[in-house]
């Protein structure tokens, strides 16, 4: 991984969160100056990422996966950061997963070497794109989805005539009616493993994959029921393709799992029972940073559907914050922040806010009274009702807890790393 890269990538003003008049400096150096987001060194609004939580987060995963024995191949589109896929490769990642050709050509610009991209590979400047770098680089890993008999030609049409001296690496995937990509029953799913298997050399199956993430349903049980009825769904794929003697050589790869349904994934793939060696790969991106809404509360239901998740550690928590300033409270019920839709994410949920601090002090933030609720964002406004004694008055600083990770980090080029204190001691640089 190519991190001293990123480290040595100029900061200075023009950047979203950087005091103006700031001097370019380096990346690595953002320590010594020595900012604090409490103490108005920064200009608000500002996402920032607790240093402590990140840390957490990361045990929570390293411990699930040794308990488990599954494999974790992050979605990269959650961060677009380099430096936390160094991070999670370090906690013993199998590899990246991506989604388009853009964020494949940034992961491989920092040195990622083995990816997933969970989607097909469509496009002559995307497929010339994969097979450049697999025959420039032979420790290149690289795995796509097929999920039509027509995608597969197209593939093994481009394999065959890019000559790069080793098959493409596909999975089939398996959909539900009506939502994303992906076969939507058995035979046609066959169909697509069939033709991979019958496009050898030049396109080698090497397992099953399928995304949990969409489903929904009145009740969380009966979410989770859904969900394990897709997730046998796809194990029937790979045991058809096993008794058809469809996959390539190695082990057999089972792929699911967004970040709120991993425990069951490994739990339905578990159970399979291939004669081949199988690996179960999740695909959790928002795990690290985790959020104080949606995945809070899909964590909380983990939890109660996996009693001995007590033996993986304290559970994630919010990293990713964003800080604004109240500039207006111009009815007693009602406060102006200056957040809005281009700061953070309100796609699952509006930012929650969680601490206050009064304005000029660098002291400890409060917790939030009870009764301030986010009932808005523009693009530039955030609108709280409040009650008629709130301490909030202008210039107030306060924390707000987001949904949603994926839609507040693309918001950001430039994330300062705080301590408990809200001292800046790293930050992270983002490539959408």
């Amino acid at each position: 991984m190519s991190i001293p890269v990123i480290r040595d990538i100029e900061i200075d003003d023009t950047l979203k969160g950087v005091p103006w008049g700031t001097k370019p400096f380096l990346l690595r150096d953002v320590a010594r100056r020595g900012w604090n987001v409490l103490a108005g060194d920064l200009p608000l609004p500002i996402a920032v990422i607790k240093k402590s939580a990140l840390e957490t987060n990361s045990a929570w995963m390293r411990a699930f996966l040794k308990d488990t024995g599954a494999l974790l191949a992050p979605h990269g589109k959650t961060t677009m950061c380099p430096q936390l896929f160094h991070r999670q490769l370090d906690d013993g990642a199998w590899g990246i997963t991506l989604a388009s050709s853009a964020q494949m050509q940034v992961a491989r610009r920092f040195g990622v070497s083995r990816i997933l991209l969970a989607n097909q590979l469509v496009g002559q400047s995307a497929i010339d794109f994969i097979f450049g770098e697999l025959k420039n680089d032979p420790d290149f890993d690289f795995y796509c989805l097929v999920d039509s008999v027509e995608g597969v030609d197209e593939l093994a049409t481009a394999a065959k005539n890019a000559n790069i001296g080793r098959p493409l690496q596909v999975l089939v995937e398996g959909g539900i009616a009506g939502r994303r990509t992906g076969s939507r029953n058995l035979e046609q799913a066959l169909l697509v493993a069939r033709a991979a298997s019958n496009a050898r050399p030049y396109l080698a199956l090497r397992g099953v994959e399928g995304f949990e993430g969409m489903i929904s349903a009145p009740t969380e049980h009966e979410t989770a029921a859904s969900i394990t009825r897709f997730l046998t769904f796809l194990g029937q794929i790979a045991q058809s393709c096993e008794t058809e003697n469809l996959f390539a050589p190695g082990p057999v790869i089972l792929s699911a799992g967004g970040s709120a349904f991993y425990d069951l994934v490994v739990k339905i793939f578990g159970d399979l029972h291939l004669e081949a060696k199988t690996e179960v790969i999740i695909r959790s991106g928002c795990y690290l940073t985790h959020d104080a809404i949606m995945y809070h509360d899909f964590i909380d239901q983990m939890r109660r559907r996996e009693p001995g998740s007590r033996r993986w550690g304290t559970p994630p928590r919010a990293a990713l914050e964003v800080w604004g300033l109240v500039q207006s409270r111009p009815e007693p019920g009602r406060v102006i922040v200056n957040i809005g839709k281009r700061d953070a994410s309100y796609d699952a949920g509006l930012p929650k806010p969680f601490a206050w601090a009064r304005s000029g002090e660098k002291t400890a933030p409060q917790s939030m009274p009870s009764g301030h609720v986010t009932v808005e964002m523009n693009d530039q406004h955030l609108f709280m009702d409040v009650p008629a004694n709130s301490p909030l008055g202008l210039g107030d600083r306060v924390g707000f807890g987001i949904s949603h990770p994926c839609l507040t980090f693309d918001k950001w080029q430039f994330i300062p790393v705080v301590d408990d204190q809200y001292t800046v001691v790293s930050a992270l640089r983002t490539f959408f």
